[in-house]
């Protein structure tokens, strides 16, 4: 049917646009990549939103955001896991159709689609600009986050570019309505 051939077509679209992406990088950038697809090395750059935060709202009420930012990585977390399971997209490092043809440095298991990195990185930034925009003029830069970190993704050749664009998609979606929902219940508790 023309609606398969039409996916198909999309698919290869999607494959070799990786293909692409990731052929671009080289041994040189290699590890600087791998240290910027861990989560623990922007450790440093969480605990200054939790700065922030505490700073401008204070203890009470930046805590109960700050709870509510881990909160949001949990269910980002559990969605995305949610996501791939249904939907069992092969990574790119794991399908045969191209892995031999990636730069492959990690091999995870599991499936691709959607790329929690991707989601999850932008549900949280959005989320943290929607709150601190007000207070931080600069609260802005915290979005080249999420697009360098997706990116590793593709880099490493772990995820597709559509798994990463969905991703970012869902996550911004997903922090206007959390952000809505916060928004009411920190009227109804804080002022």
């Amino acid at each position: 049917s023309s609606a398969a051939s039409d996916v198909y077509k999309r698919q290869q679209v999607d494959k070799n646009l990786l293909i692409f992406l990731n052929n671009l990088g080289n041994e040189q950038w290699d590890s600087l990549w791998l240290v910027i697809t861990n989560q623990l090395s922007w450790s440093p750059l969480f605990i200054f939103i939790f700065y922030l935060t505490i700073k401008y709202f204070g203890w009470k009420r930046g805590g109960v955001m700050i709870l509510s930012m881990i909160l949001l990585v949990a269910f980002s977390d559990q969605f995305t896991n949610l996501i791939k399971n249904s939907v069992q997209r092969l990574r790119p490092n794991n399908d045969p159709e191209i892995k031999h043809l990636l730069r492959t440095l990690i091999k995870p298991q599991g499936f691709s689609f959607m790329s929690g990195h991707a989601t999850t990185s932008t549900f949280f930034s959005v989320f943290v600009v929607l709150l601190l925009r007000d207070k931080y003029k600069y609260i802005y830069f915290i979005l080249f986050w999420p697009l360098i970190f997706a990116y590793s993704r593709l880099y490493l050749g772990v995820h597709f570019p559509i798994d990463i664009s969905v991703g970012i998609i869902i996550g911004i979606t997903f922090a206007n309505i959390y952000y809505f929902f916060f928004k009411k219940l920190d009227k109804k508790f804080f002022t």
